[in-house]
């Protein structure tokens, strides 16, 4: 779902530019601490799986092309606000040397991608860990879920930009069904890799996944304290 340059007008190009340079940095007062549970280590490592699966990419047409986005992956390993800085992170690094997705665009790319995307994925995991056991298993239901829905969200995102800014002549109905179709199914796939991924680490390393520290820390009741009889606590 990268965009090309030339793709939207400058108007809208320069407003998603200005919402992603302010969530971008709003998550890096936020992100500080997540990093400080985890360290950045994890950051790093979700930041290079995440840009390889990025590197799978479908042609969905009129220049722009699909692939897996790992927002919802990244949010359930190393938090909402570290995520997004993953994400684009990874984003301006394939924009800068790999030319996937324009410069002019990268805002639009961000927005999609890091913002709505992660944003997305990481409510539902978020929702979904309230009911669902607190497990590799349940954790694994949630990313995917959360993956599949962010991958489709993500995509009426960039229709919606389209609506607003769109350059090409092309129809905004035909352009949300074609994105809608072609990401349940990138988003499916992206489940399924998301899943055995989170499952994998919740199995082996349960306090290195962030949703699963957050909401299992959530659940516990609260300590009373010690009753004091007869001056010995």
């Amino acid at each position: 779902m990268h965009v090309p340059d030339g793709f939207f007008n400058a108007p809208t190009s320069v407003a998603t530019g200005l919402i992603a340079a302010g969530a971008v940095g709003f998550s890096l007062q936020r992100a500080n601490r997540e990093l400080r549970e985890t360290g950045p280590a994890l950051a790093g490592l979700t930041a290079a799986f995440v840009f390889a699966v990025q590197m799978v990419n479908f042609p969905v047409g009129a220049g722009t092309s699909g692939h897996l986005l790992g927002g919802a992956l990244a949010a359930a390993l190393v938090g909402p606000w570290t995520a997004v800085l993953v994400m684009a992170t990874v984003l301006l690094v394939q924009g800068l040397l790999f030319a996937d997705g324009g410069l002019t665009a990268l805002g639009l790319n961000i927005t999609n991608m890091a913002l709505i995307g992660t944003a997305a994925g990481y409510l539902l995991v978020a929702g979904l860990l309230r009911v669902l056991p607190k497990t590799p298993r349940g954790v694994a239901i949630t990313a995917f879920i959360g993956s599949v829905v962010s991958v489709v969200v993500a995509s009426q995102g960039f229709v919606l930009e389209y609506w607003l800014g769109g350059t090409t002549p092309l129809s905004v109905t035909t352009i949300a069904s074609t994105m809608a179709g072609a990401h349940v199914l990138i988003g499916i796939g992206e489940g399924l890799i998301a899943a055995v991924t989170v499952a994998t680490v919740a199995r082996v390393r349960p306090d290195l996944v962030y949703a699963l520290r957050r909401f299992r820390s959530a659940g516990r009741p609260a300590v009373a304290p010690a009753t004091v009889v007869g001056g010995v606590a």
